[in-house]
């Protein structure tokens, strides 16, 4: 059996390009929240780039991408360490292997784009066109296989900008390939033909930028009706949030949080908003806290994350509490983190006691049914999401009809306090573009925030802040490019682009052996 030559030791690189390209990855991470210093990250990725196609050998092209990958994940994902950290005396050892696992992980699928990139151009010019396209195609494959972790992908890092206004049309994949072709351009040419190249590439990002300075600065729809929200943060750190002698007391949080009265002038909320998992009890057995939801609501009406059982079988969910303490609403979560929310093979793995980290009863949550969007009567129609689904655009464009907006709740205690809450608000962001759709955000430690359909920060609690936030709800624009045909187009680009890429390699070939 032949070894595929990327595994073959020898034709690894040396350990000084190794470290170039691992630097270069983590300086590719600068652009992702918090920071989203796009302007160092879209120079690295061209370092990167660069380095991939003047490789001698696919082989050493893949290595040079695996170390890259490698130091962009370490410097984005640094966070994933933190759910170790909640109980860190059952699972702190566990930590420097995720992480290490996880940035290898992220090496591999650079180390693919490599591969297949220098495997499609002939020479360091069509290779650096090749070696684009597989970043894209990486993106991709982690948007979608196994369940999917699009996480910082490479168009993230305009998220804040005017050229994330292009993602309403191309969506987060399309961010990613005009990213990576960019970055392409300096390794493209070489003298007199690389600066144009360059400068053309440089060009077509300041007219990008342009047009989404236009969507901006385009005049907003008004709502006919306001409608006035109440995002509750509780502040509820994941290490104390359900220790019998903390728990009761974040409750009663939420309760004086849901129950203050309005700021001077300001109306009383139309729905109020609690996050996720906000509550101590499951929604079968509430006892006399959805009585006293209600109560401390005033006669408004409470969407709040519970848990709930089923049979043997528990569910992440977010419920509506009518104000007479009834339950109007449930939404089941539908695509649970795998290792957080359930294990795979779950029911064999809790035979030997292995439960999922974020399950808080039984050994890891069932998956609902469909995604949905509920009727709130006179608020509207509004599509739910529970924490990581908003991270999924595919996920969002399954619904039956178009929502007229999005209300996430989510516990980002998980996170930590550093980037992880920063990146998972971004990508939320995003989805509030791509869709024209506001977005009411409620988080247990933050980040809540009402964002506008154009992905604006309207109102906005930081993370670590106790508060409730009352804000209005901006109005929905029209369905997008991209609500109406997702990734479709954009990946039908980027075959095209591959075909059109080995064509032109394959024509290349021909000629060089007519000539000999």
């Amino acid at each position: 059996m032949r070894i595929p030559s990327l595994l073959r030791a020898p034709r690894r690189p040396g350990w000084r390009l190794l470290l170039a390209a691992l630097g270069l990855g983590a300086g590719v991470a600068a652009g992702q929240a918090p920071l989203g210093w796009w302007f160092v990250a879209l120079p690295a990725l061209a370092g990167v780039i660069y380095l991939i196609a003047n490789c001698k050998t696919p082989a050493q092209a893949g290595w040079v991408a695996f170390a890259a990958g490698f130091g962009y994940a370490l410097a984005a994902m640094f966070w994933i360490v933190e759910p170790f950290f909640v109980e860190p005396e059952v699972y702190g050892w566990m930590a420097p292997f995720a992480l290490v696992f996880m940035a290898a992980g992220m090496g591999v699928f650079w180390a693919l784009a490599g591969w297949i990139g220098a495997r499609l151009g002939r020479g360091p010019g069509t290779r650096a066109l090749g070696v684009a396209l597989g970043f894209v195609v990486s993106d991709a494959l982690r948007s979608y296989v196994l369940t999917g972790f699009p996480w910082v992908l490479l168009g993230h890092v305009w998220i804040g900008t005017p050229v994330a206004q292009a993602a309403a049309v191309i969506g987060p994949l399309g961010l990613s390939l005009l990213t990576a072709l960019i970055a392409a351009m300096p390794a493209a040419a070489r003298g007199l033909r690389g600066v144009a190249l360059t400068g053309a590439a440089m060009a077509a990002l300041a007219g990008v930028w342009l047009a989404g300075q236009a969507r901006l600065d385009a005049p907003d729809p008004v709502r006919a009706s306001p409608i006035h929200l109440r995002l509750v943060q509780p502040n509820a750190p994941q290490a104390l949030k359900w220790l019998p002698e903390y728990r009761m007391d974040f409750f009663f949080r939420h309760l004086d949080l849901t129950a203050q009265d309005p700021a001077s002038g300001q109306p009383r909320p139309d729905l109020i908003i609690w996050p996720e998992t906000a509550v101590p009890f499951l929604l079968d057995r509430p006892g006399d806290g959805l009585r006293m939801v209600a109560e401390a609501a005033g006669g408004v009406p409470v969407a709040l994350g519970i848990q709930r059982m089923e049979g043997v079988r528990y569910f992440n969910s977010l419920a509506v509490i009518a104000p007479d303490a009834s339950i109007s609403a449930v939404y089941d979560k539908v695509h649970l983190v795998p290792f957080g929310e359930y294990i795979p093979l779950g029911d064999l793995a809790a035979r030997f006691g292995i439960a999922a980290f974020a399950a808080q009863a039984g050994n890891g949550y069932s998956a609902g049914n469909t995604e949905t969007v509920l009727d709130l009567g006179p608020l509207g129609h509004a599509q739910p999401l529970i924490c990581y689904e908003a991270v999924f655009p595919q996920d969002l464009r399954r619904v039956p009809a178009r929502p007229d907006w999005l209300m996430q709740v989510t516990n980002d205690a998980w996170f930590g306090t550093l980037s992880g809450p920063w990146q998972h608000f971004a990508q939320a962001r995003l989805r509030a573009i791509e869709l024209g759709l506001p977005l009411a955000r409620a988080a247990n430690t933050g980040v809540s925030a009402m964002v506008d359909a154009k992905g604006r920060v309207t109102a906005t609690l930081g993370v670590g802040v106790q508060g409730a936030l009352d804000t209005d709800l901006p109005a929905a624009l029209p369905p997008t490019i991209y609500a109406r045909w997702g990734d479709a187009p954009i990946l039908g680009i980027i075959v095209a682009l591959i075909l059109c890429l080995y064509g032109f390699g394959r024509i290349a070939v021909d000629r060089r052996a007519r000539r000999v």
